[in-house]
């Protein structure tokens, strides 16, 4: 079912999306070659515990998509990872891509946002241009958020902005709605046909997320952990991410990285 928030909720969840935000850009800041992923992880759960009020989307959530419940504070996500990454005794080397998924509840309104980038001095252009390709799609995505124009408008754009640098979407995953919990209705494709889907309107609270792959749109699912989904041919993945809400005055990102 599809709730519309009322404009105090969506304040509420200003709150709670700004903390997601202050989080990534922390860990965008310090996190470098050498970095721990537990250490990642860690840091997280001591922002979250210093917190009044908030409490992790991911520790024990236990969706039909993963294997167990999950038992870490973000999804990291590395090189060939490129979605619900499970943090693990592993030190980053310069070149690697990171992808950092973060979902946190503030006083019963959640959050979520994720952030990809290049650790070292090194990075290979292909993985730069994949980062900015997933970052320009989101920026589509969310300017085609308006009141009035349908969800389909909004997954055109995504897949417009990927299929004209040339890369190919993966369908399984996407965008979602967003709340009191951390996915809801409605499912927010990364590509689609525009004027087609649910008419947007003022109170819609959603996350829209485009992450692609180099060179495929088919992943599988890590047996080590259950959960790390990674692209089948072992190329490079990124994401980002923002919640945002549809107003009047047209879409608010929630998740700002101040």
């Amino acid at each position: 079912m599809i709730e519309l928030k009322t404009p105090k909720e969506i304040a509420s969840m200003k709150v709670a999306g700004r903390f997601v935000g202050s989080i990534l850009k922390e860990l965008q800041e310090t996190t470098k070659v050498g970095t721990n992923l537990l250490e990642i992880d860690d840091l997280v759960r001591r922002r979250i515990e210093s917190r009044k009020g908030a409490e992790s989307c991911y520790v024990d959530y236990a969706p039909d998509f993963g294997t167990g419940p999950f038992k870490h504070y973000i999804c990291v996500s590395v090189n060939d990872a490129v979605l619900h990454g499970v943090p693990y005794d592993y030190n980053l080397k310069d070149g690697d891509l990171v992808s950092l998924d973060l979902a946190i509840s503030v006083d019963g309104w959640c959050g979520d946002s994720a952030v990809s980038f290049v650790v070292g001095k090194d990075p290979d252009p292909e993985d730069i241009a994949l980062i900015k390709c997933t970052e320009e799609a989101l920026a589509a995505g969310i300017a085609a958020a308006q009141p009035g124009n349908r969800l389909g408008d909004v997954s055109a754009a995504v897949g417009d902005v990927a299929h004209e640098h040339g890369y190919t979407v993966n369908m399984e995953f996407g965008g979602h709605g967003i709340g009191h919990v951390m996915h809801g209705d409605p499912f927010v494709p990364n590509d689609g046909k525009a004027g087609h889907g649910y008419k947007l309107r003022p109170g819609l609270t959603i996350a829209i997320e485009p992450w692609f792959m180099k060179t495929t749109d088919e992943i599988y699912q890590d047996a080590k952990d259950g959960w790390t989904l990674r692209s089948s041919d072992g190329s490079n993945g990124a994401h980002s991410e923002h919640t945002i809400a549809i107003t009047d005055n047209g879409p608010e990102i929630l998740t700002v990285r101040e």
